[in-house]
């Protein structure tokens, strides 16, 4: 394909574990990447370092956790990118103790609920530039068998993004972007010198039993193939799977929304129930990929 006629996407947790294979993989399927990230490449990887110097990938450096150097990083991205093609909400993070972001809430939903629904919102505009927009949420299978769920205890981020994934892919399908959600899979994102904030007594049953991150980016590239008739699925293992709480997706959505109006837009912080900075610590093995400044 000829330079200028590349398809785009944005990856946010692009430079390592899962994202930093997906982002090999895009790259391999000749597309550019926005690359949405704190902290740089890993030098090591020297044909993307040598991408990054021909502008093949393009990295705009912010701390997602923080809405002020977000704004930044965004209106940065929507002046300088003709278009994208996809977007792929991929950074998540595990960690061993109760963290929260500079806006005060926990730092699990912060990234991997609100954060999500503030790019994709954000950055409309050029995904109605794009071919045919897709955003592509990482998903986890940790919720499918849940029983109940109470809308305020948002502690589980990758449920509440799933839920809100639901209820606006019919709004986005309008505008004609596909939005989806699917499960990479449980994957060694771990690397030499960090083990993305897993328990001691995890981290060799990951090392055992995982798979390379490369299967979850695998996963990942494959919702490209979607169309508009599976806006709104959460697919995992390649296949459309049910869930049984979706009748709160409304909910969870109206509460991200909120965040996103009332305090992102116009930079002001809101005070929101207790419950949405109640933490029930867990192990998470989803895609600890770009972890926010501590």
């Amino acid at each position: 394909m000829t330079e200028g006629k590349r398809k785009i996407a944005l990856v946010t947790g692009a430079n390592s574990g899962i994202g930093l294979e997906l982002t090999k993989k895009l790259i391999e399927n000749d597309w550019e990447v926005v690359a949405l990230i704190r902290s740089g490449f890993p030098l090591e990887e020297r044909e993307l370092q040598h991408k990054i110097h021909q502008r093949v990938i393009r990295i705009y450096r912010t701390d997602l956790s923080d809405f002020k150097k977000l704004k930044s990083a965004l209106e940065q991205i929507k002046e300088q990118e003709p278009k994208l093609d996809a977007l792929f909400n991929n950074a998540g993070g595990s960690f061993p103790e109760l963290l929260f972001s500079p806006q005060g809430r926990e730092l699990h939903y912060e990234v991997q609920t609100i954060v999500p629904y503030i790019i994709t919102m954000e950055l409309m505009p050029v995904l109605k530039k794009g071919s045919q927009g897709m955003v592509i949420q990482t998903s986890s299978d940790a919720f499918r068998f849940r029983e109940s769920f109470v809308p305020e205890e948002l502690e589980k981020p990758k449920l509440a993004l799933t839920l809100w994934t639901h209820a606006l892919a019919p709004e986005l399908k309008k505008e004609g972007i596909i939005l989806i959600s699917v499960d990479p899979g449980n994957n060694n994102t771990m690397r030499k010198g960090r083990n993305g904030g897993l328990p001691l007594f995890i981290q060799p049953f990951i090392r055992l039993f995982s798979p390379h991150p490369s299967v979850g980016a695998s996963r990942l590239f494959a919702g490209l193939e979607r169309s508009t008739e599976d806006a709104g699925l959460y697919i995992s293992k390649g296949k459309p799977t049910e869930y049984k709480i979706k009748q709160h997706a409304s909910q969870v959505l109206f509460q991200v929304r909120i965040v996103h109006e009332k305090e992102f837009i116009s930079c002001k912080r809101i005070q929101l129930r207790p419950l949405f900075v109640r933490v029930l610590i867990r192990c998470s093995f989803d895609s600890a990929d770009e972890e926010p400044a501590q």
